[in-house]
Formats: C-alpha cells, structure tokens, sequence
C-alpha cells in the first residue's frame, strides 16, 4: 500500500514537472532572453508560436541565473533568440548544451553596438574606448526594425509551412514600428543634444535615434565615487538638469542623491516592460517633459 502511494506521488511529481516544462500544445516552443523579445515575436508569430522569456520582469539581464524548470524547458523548445544581454555570456552555452537541436538566433546580427556610455571627464573616457558594448538594442524602433527581419527568417526557416503568414505580420508589425518612429522624431524635434541623466546607460541607442544624449550615473555597473557624484551633480546644474531616470532593475541611492542635490525629481523609465510600444511611448514623454 505504502509503494502504492509512493508511486502515486512520483507520477504526479513526473507529469508536475512535464507541465510546467511542456510549451502549449500544437504551438511551437521559442524562447527569448528578455521581455521585450517576447513583444517583437509575437508581433510576428501571433497564436502559432507559445514564446517563454528566461529573464523574468524584474530580474536583471545582467546577472540573472536561469532556473531548473527553465532549462527543462529549454530541452523542448525549437528556436532560442539571444540579443547579447550579459548573462548570455556565463550561460547560452550551456542553454545549447541542454538541447543541441535547438535553432539559436541572435537578433543583435547585422547591428553595429555602440560602446557603452562613459562619464564625461577625461579618466573614464578613456577607460570607456575599450569597455564592453551597449547591448540595449531593443530601444530604439530602427534597430528593432532590424531585429524584425532575422526573427522572421528564423521562424520562416523553423516552420516553413507557415511561412506566408510570418511574412504578412513582419510588414504589419515593420509599419507598426515606422509609425513608432515618426511619432518620437516628432516628439524630440528641435530639441538636438539636449541632455537627460539616468542611472543605468539603457538608453543610448534611443538617445542617438533621436538626436538626445544620454548622461549616466552608473558605469558598467559601478556606483559612483564621491568626486564624480560632485561631478554629476555640477554637470546637472549646468545643464538644467531636473529629472533624474532610474529603472526597477537597479538602486535609486546615487540617483535620489542627485536629484535632491539638484532640486529635481526621480522618475521611473522601465528599458524591460512588458508592453514595449506603449511603454517607449511613455518614457518618450518623460523624456521630454524632462528636457524642457
């Protein structure tokens, strides 16, 4: 009878761990390093595809670990779309390694990184020529324009039966994001080289879209030292500087530090939301209430 119940619990332990790890039935399984890839494949795949993200909402792509159940999951998915975020670095490896028949694709191909934002004082910029990359790609709508074109091959290549249908949203989602565009150079127009402060470097490809520039506080994740915070604080004033930007993926200390040295405010501009038109359109707003 106890071998019984034992058996019993294994198998529901069993069929638990199959559920959790199985993509939706009749649906082909992809995942994504980040929550906005998710946005831009189902832009592009619709109902045909079920599209998990391995850095959940609030998580940071730069030190995230990925779970058990995800790497279970992994084993089952057809297509894995890398973008170039950190932890792709310490781990895409051994996400091929679980499944060697899996398609990875990086959608950062054919884009030319910018390197990632240095302080504007002589010592850092010299250290920021041979720094790392900006991986943030995924917010500016030109580059995402780019990223369209290789998940669209890659679906098409993974499931060429429906291949046309991939096509027809590509070109509704490519005119999606023209309208996108449009919309924020005319949000920014006449407003070239002005300034906004942020705690993270996220937004520098947004920032060179639209002719702004990005002033960071963090450094490669690095805080401030005491004489560069003075720095910040009078490079703020100079410029008129009022907002300072943070994200929820980081500490807000260094950044309430200036806002409150400079008289203005911290505000939220989320680089990972969910709704990544809608969100880019918010932060767009911020943006420019920030720079009058």
């Amino acid at each position: 009878m106890i071998i019984k119940r034992v058996c019993g619990v294994l198998a529901i332990l069993v069929a638990a761990v199959f559920l959790i790890s199985a993509p939706v039935s009749g649906k082909m399984a992809v995942f994504v390093s980040i929550v906005p890839q998710k946005y831009f494949v189902q832009q592009i795949c619709k109902e045909l595809a079920d599209v998990q993200v391995m850095v959940p909402p609030g998580a940071s792509p730069a030190t995230y670990e990925p779970k058990p159940r995800q790497m279970a999951a992994i084993s089952k998915t057809r297509i894995y779309f890398s973008i170039g975020v950190p932890f792709e670095n310490a781990w895409l490896k051994k996400i091929v390694a679980t499944n060697p028949d899996m398609a990875v694709v990086s959608t950062d191909r054919g884009i030319k990184k910018l390197p990632m934002a240095g302080r504007h004082h002589a010592e850092d910029e010299k250290q920021s020529e041979h720094g790392t990359l900006d991986p943030h790609i995924w917010l500016s709508p030109p580059l995402v324009m780019v990223q369209a074109r290789t998940i669209l091959e890659a679906l098409q290549e993974t499931d060429p039966a429906h291949r046309s249908v991939y096509e027809n949203n590509y070109r509704a989602f490519i005119l999606q994001l023209s309208d996108l565009d449009a919309e924020l150079r005319s949000i920014f127009s006449g407003r070239s080289g002005q300034p906004f402060m942020v705690f993270h470097p996220s937004w520098g490809y947004f920032a060179q879209a639209y002719g702004l520039k990005q002033v960071p506080i963090e450094i490669e994740g690095k805080e401030p030292k005491p004489a560069q915070l003075r720095e910040l604080i009078e490079h703020a004033r100079e410029g008129g500087i009022k907002f300072v930007f943070v994200q929820p993926q980081f500490s807000a200390r260094s950044a309430k530090l200036i806002a409150g040295e400079i008289g203005g405010q911290v505000v939220l501009a989320d680089p990972l939301a969910e709704d990544w038109a809608g969100n880019l359109r918010a932060v767009a707003r911020k943006f420019k209430t920030a720079l009058r």
